[in-house]
């Protein structure tokens, strides 16, 4: 093999099968998942809102071993971030400002996070509580951990492995591949907002719709600024504090999830 066969650009078909992998690894896999247990849930018995749809629960009755399997959980489901990073590597630049994810603008990042989490949840929450009224979304438990010490530091490292996993895949990675595939604006805008819905299908059509909403503000202001630390923020702001709300407030006031 020569040089020249070394360092030529990668073929539109390399990239489109390296994006599928990298899906089918991720997020892809999950949207599967979440299409499977949505069929399963519609037919049981029983209408969807008696179902629950249960995030961040306990894994072993051991405590020690609960708080070493939910630490691996989150290492691992960080794994395909590490691998979309390095495989953007491969093009011009440093893949960490090609994807917005350095630390150059701290200030402006944190300002337009929190700014998009309040775009976001405040509307969200009006929209899971008329799902909930119409029954299509499962009864939805945020935090399932037992009272340990920990429980609190690990929801909260699980809203950040939740935001950076789902915005540098779904937000950065595959838009930054899509339009090197030359999708157009408005398919690649819907591409990313259709997965983000669809692996939250586990918890019903509302969860569904207000992701693909979630995931449309994303992918426009990705475009726009080519930055996504601002959205791991308000995803990270966003989850923690529905886990962490969930796990301290009284369970009375989460009745209508």
């Amino acid at each position: 093999m020569t040089v020249e066969e070394l360092t030529r650009p990668v073929s539109r078909r390399v990239l489109g099968t390296e994006t599928l992998l990298v899906l089918g690894l991720s997020l892809g896999k999950s949207a599967v998942y979440a299409l499977v247990s949505i069929i399963a849930a519609l037919s049981a018995a029983g209408p969807l809102s008696a179902q629950t749809a249960a995030l961040n629960t306990s894994q072993s009755a051991r405590p020690w071993l609960d708080l070493t399997r939910q630490l691996l959980g989150i290492f691992f489901a960080l794994l395909p971030v590490l691998l979309a990073v390095h495989l953007l590597a491969r093009d011009p630049g440093d893949p960490a400002r090609t994807l917005g994810v350095d630390l150059r603008r701290p200030g402006s990042d944190l300002a337009r996070g929190a700014g998009l989490a309040a775009l976001i949840g405040l509307p969200g929450l009006a929209l899971f509580w008329a799902a909930a009224q119409l029954g299509v979304n499962a009864t939805l438990v945020p935090a399932g951990l037992p009272d340990l010490w920990w429980a609190v530091p690990v929801l909260i490292l699980a809203a950040v492995q939740n935001a950076v996993l789902e915005e540098v895949i779904v937000v950065g990675y595959l838009v930054t591949r899509l339009r090197q595939l030359q999708w157009r604006f408005g398919a690649v805008i819907a591409a990313s907002a259709l997965l983000r819905g669809s692996y939250h299908l586990y918890q019903g059509f509302g969860a569904f719709l207000g992701n693909a909403v979630m995931g449309v503000v994303f992918s426009l202001f990705y475009l726009r600024t080519k930055r996504v630390m601002p959205l791991i923020v308000a995803h990270t702001l966003l989850d923690v504090f529905a886990f962490v709300g969930y796990s301290l407030l009284p369970k009375a006031w989460f009745s209508w999830l």
